[in-house]
This record gives structure tokens, sequence and C-alpha cells, in this order.
């Protein structure tokens, strides 16, 4: 009975869209297990680690849009998968965990591997099922019990889904005649997700606070993650019609080439001359960038805020959004556009000019400056993996200081890669098995810029990841560390024996040697960052890595450098 409730669980998987599977080894979780192996239509992938599987299914998941099944067996084995679940959740991100458990009557007996699965996520997941052991007498529920999980998963917004489940002995068992799909080979259950704009009536009454020709109102739009490459159009093409800058997220698609387009804001915004002038209008659509420099300059004033988010998350720390539409940020983009009363042509430049002098101005100043002694430095690095990566590439980036220092340094391009990241939670947990499970969901080369720290953190990630089927490219920036401490009050309150044993954290290892043990090519870092980054393009292993070294201290310093001599632009 157990064999076939598995058989009948994965083929519904299988009907409403399921396309991979993350195992790990156990033995209360062999039947689901053999059930997944024996599905030709799904890919399985087995990793030794929980907590790593869980990851590896996020990046699956984050990449594709459609949820990917991770498999533990029952006690601690579930638990492990806790981080990954909290991401999920908060980067809305599909994911369906089953966990094996073990039967009622084994619970509370002091039985091993026993833990209370029940709600084992809390307020994390979706939704959570726990059918009970297999039953002849249920089988008719089977088929609507698995389409439904994977219809929470997908639901608005996007999320995990834990679906427990207990199984007894024998654990390994003939499968018999499954309960009867529908005919057509459709799922049990669908579940249609709303992508809906506001109506006439609402678009009409926010797009009236825009202004009009005859009285313009200073704006910015934000366009930040989740915006797919078609909302990414319509934003531009919203900012352009309004002449209002546009800061672009390297996450949201829209860091293009574009005249609207703004890419060095944190850095313009750090000058108080400059900064002064503030917007009387914010529009943002999707989750909020990573710059504290922004978040605050966009919440000072007294200006109009209106966030546009599918989902209609409340993306609002600092509590000063006045309107939050829960609706598709591309069709509301659109709509915004087809009804103002005026076109690009009508709108008054100078706002948008002024924002657009500064960005050129900027990013020459931080091109002139990363040459000769800083063309390895942190900033240097997320610049050469964002001009490398192809237009069809992913590039997956760190929490902490690479996430940053992509959004602050990057440059406008005319194709810009997809870029992903763990920025729910904003850990750097897991972050290496996401780019795997990315890299195993995308045809062309997945990048992964990682701290040292981060890659330490993740290393079962590397394990079997030469016998993958990817094309990965990691870079690591190697300070020795946790570089991003050196950039908070602790460094200077703290004296520095306790600073380096709590927040700068050496490890000392030679990251080389752990990535070649790993079966992972290391390509040289010479002189020329550039170079070395091409060679690690054009690489043909499956996986191959670039370790680029520098120091903590010398990495505030660049900071420094680079944020005065974006103010020296500006001030000439």
């Amino acid at each position: 009975m157990t064999a076939t409730f598995c058989t009948t669980i994965v083929d519904e998987f299988v009907r409403c869209g399921v396309a991979d599977a993350v195992i790990c080894p156990g033995s209360r979780s062999t039947p689901l297990a053999l059930a997944l192996v024996a599905e030709p239509r799904l890919r399985t992938h087995v990793v030794l680690d929980e907590r790593s599987a869980g990851f590896l299914a996020l990046g699956l998941g984050a990449a594709t849009g459609r949820p990917a099944i991770v498999l533990t067996t029952s006690g601690t084995a579930a638990v492990e998968l806790h981080p990954a679940v909290v991401e999920a959740d908060l980067g809305q991100v599909p994911l369906l965990v089953c966990t094996a458990d073990r039967p009622p009557e084994l619970h509370g007996v002091g039985a091993p591997q026993t833990v209370d699965q029940q709600h084992l996520f809390g307020r994390s997941v979706r939704s959570f099922v726990d059918p009970g052991p297999p039953d002849g007498t249920t089988s008719a529920t089977w088929r609507s019990l698995a389409a439904r999980a994977v219809a929470d998963t997908v639901g608005t917004p996007h999320g995990p889904v834990q679906l427990n489940l207990p199984f007894r002995e024998p654990l390994v068992g003939r499968v018999g005649a499954m309960p009867t799909g529908r005919s057509d080979g459709a799922p049990w259950h669908s579940r249609l997700v709303g992508v809906g704009v506001p109506d006439p009536e609402q678009v009409a009454r926010l797009v009236g606070a825009f202004g009009t020709t005859d009285a313009p109102r200073r704006g910015v739009v934000v366009a930040g993650a989740g915006l797919d490459a078609a909302a990414a159009d319509a934003v531009v093409e919203l900012a352009t019609r309004l002449c209002w800058p546009l800061f672009a997220d390297p996450r949201s698609n829209a860091r293009t080439t574009a005249p609207v387009v703004v890419a060095h804001a944190d850095g313009l915004l750090r000058v108080p001359s400059f900064a002064a002038l503030r917007p009387e209008v914010v529009l943002r659509f999707g989750a909020p960038p990573a710059s504290k420099v922004l978040a605050q300059w966009l919440a000072a004033g007294d200006a109009l805020r209106i966030s546009v988010d599918a989902a209609g998350t409340w993306w609002d720390p600092d509590r000063h959004l006045d309107v939050v539409v829960a609706a598709d940020p591309g069709r509301t983009a659109a709509a915004f556009a087809a009804a103002l009363a005026r076109g690009s042509d009508d709108a008054d430049d100078t706002w948008l000019a002024r924002w657009r002098r500064a960005d050129d101005g900027a990013a020459a100043a931080i091109g002139d400056a990363l040459r000769g002694g800083d063309a390895r430095s942190e900033p240097a690095v997320a610049r050469a993996v964002w001009a490398a990566a192809g237009g069809d590439d992913v590039v997956v980036v760190s929490s902490s200081m690479p996430v940053r220092d992509l959004e602050w340094f990057a440059g406008r391009r005319a194709a810009p890669p997809r870029v992903l990241a763990n920025r729910g939670a904003n850990g750097i947990d897991g972050v290496v098995s996401t780019a795997v499970g990315v890299a195993l969901a995308t045809p062309a080369t997945t990048w992964l810029l990682v701290g040292d720290l981060a890659l330490l953190h993740d290393t079962t990630a590397l394990q079997h990841l030469a016998e993958r089927d990817v094309r990965l490219r990691i870079v690591v920036a190697d300070n020795g560390g946790g570089g991003i401490f050196s950039f908070l009050p602790q460094r200077a309150t703290v004296d520095a024996a306790s600073f380096e044993r709590l927040f700068g954290t050496p490890h000392g290892l030679q990251l080389e040697s752990l990535l070649a043990v790993h079966g992972v090519e290391v390509v040289p870092c010479g002189a020329d960052l550039d170079v070395s980054i091409a060679e690690l393009a054009a690489h043909p292993s499956s996986a191959a890595a670039l370790v680029v070294p520098g120091d903590r201290a010398g990495n505030v310093a660049v900071h420094d450098r680079l944020h005065a001599a974006i103010a020296a632009a500006l001030g000439a």
C-alpha cells in the first residue's frame, strides 16, 4: 500500500508540472525515494546534506518558477531544511518539502530518529499536510493531496509547503493499481493565479498624482527584484513617459542602457548637496534594493509613495508607504503609461537630465578609480562578473558585500544577465547550493559571486558538483573573514583583538585547495582580473572557480575612494 501511495503522488506531482526532485539518503524516506527515482519524467538529484539539499531545491524553484521536491528522512534530517524553508517563504520561491516520518505509534515512546514534525516550520509554510500512514480506504484522496500541495506552492505569493508523510514498515514493497488520474493527463487540481491590474478608476486616481504637463512633479521609479524581462520593459517605458529617473536594481532586469536608467544612485546619494533635492513621488515595482542610503533617502520627506507588487507584499520597513498595489507589475506599469495625459515629448526633462549627467559622471569616476592598484578589489570583481556574464546567463550573488557591490558599482548594459539572490532572509547560508540548483535549471552559464565565509558555510554543496550536469562559474572574493563587519560601527568601537575574534573571524584556509579537492577546476588569478575572468568563462569544465585575494581593511579604503571619486565628479 505504501509503495502504491508514493507512486501515485509522484505521478500527480509530475502532472502538476514538477520536474525536479532532490533526495537526501535515509531509511524512513525509502518508499518515496524509490518512487521518485522510478519516475522517468523527473530529474533526481542526490545530496548528502539536508541543509544543502533544501537550498539546491530552492535554487531550482527560483530559476524556473516551479517547485522542486526536497525529500528527507525523519528526525533532525527534516529539521535541517528549516533555513531553506525560511528563505523560500520570505523570498517567495515555490518549494515542495516532503519529510518522511515515523508512524503515530512510534511517537512518544523513545523510538530512535523520531521528533515532533507536526507544523515543524511554523508559519513559514503556505500549508502543512499530514495524511497519516497510507491506507487503502483513503486512496481516492491521494491525487488531490498531491495536486493541492503543488498548487499551494505557486499561489500568491509563491512559497514552501510541507507534506509530512509517516510510513510504516515494510518500507520496500510492490506497486499496485494506482487511483485513476484525469483522463487527459491534467493535474487533479489547478490554481489560476491572478495577474490583474487596478481598475481604470484606481489607475486614473494614481496617475493623477504624478502631475501634469502644466504642473509636473519630481518623481523617481524604483525597479527591484521580482520583475521578469517583460515587466522590466514596461517599467522602463513608464519612466520614459514620465521623464523620471529609474533606479534599477541589478536583480530587476531593468539595468539597461535606456536613457532613464540610473545605476549608481547609492553613490550619488552619499553626496549631501546632490541628495538635498528630494522627489515628490516614489513609484516602486518589486522588492526594494539593498542600499540603505537609497532607502533612507526615499523614506525622508513627504513624497507620495506607491509600491506595486504581484503578491501585495508590504515592503515597508520604514512604515511610510501611502499605497500598496497588489497587481502584476508589468501590466500595471503599462496601464499607468496608457493613462498618462502626456508623453515624454511633453514632459519637463530637467529633473531627469540632472540624474543622467550625474550617473554618467559617477560611472566614469568609478571606472577611472578602479584602474591601477584597485583593479582586483571587491567592487572591481563584482563589475567584472557583471560585464562577463552573457545576456542569457544567470548571476547568483551572495548577501553581505557581493550583492551590495553589484548594486552600487555595476554599470548599465544593453542586455543584462538575470540576477538572483537569497534576499528573503538575507542570510549567507546555502548560497552555493542555491547556485547549483539554478545551474541545474539553466542551460546557459550560471555565475556565482560569493564571499569566502559564504563559500565555507556551504561547502557540502561542492560534493559531486563536478559530476552534475551544470555549467557553473564560481568567483570568490577571499578577504580572509567577515568583510562586511569592517563597514559597521563595531570596527571602531571594539578593540582590535576582540573584533578579529568575534567579527573578522579569519579562516586561514586555502580556498583553491578546498575547491580542487571537490573536483572543481581552479583558474589562477593573474594580475589582470578581466583576463582571469575571461579564462574562467571559457573553461571547458562543468564547474570552475576563480579565487580573488583581498584584505578587509583595504576593501573599506577602496569603497571610500570610490565614494570620494563620485563626489568629486559631481563637484566637477
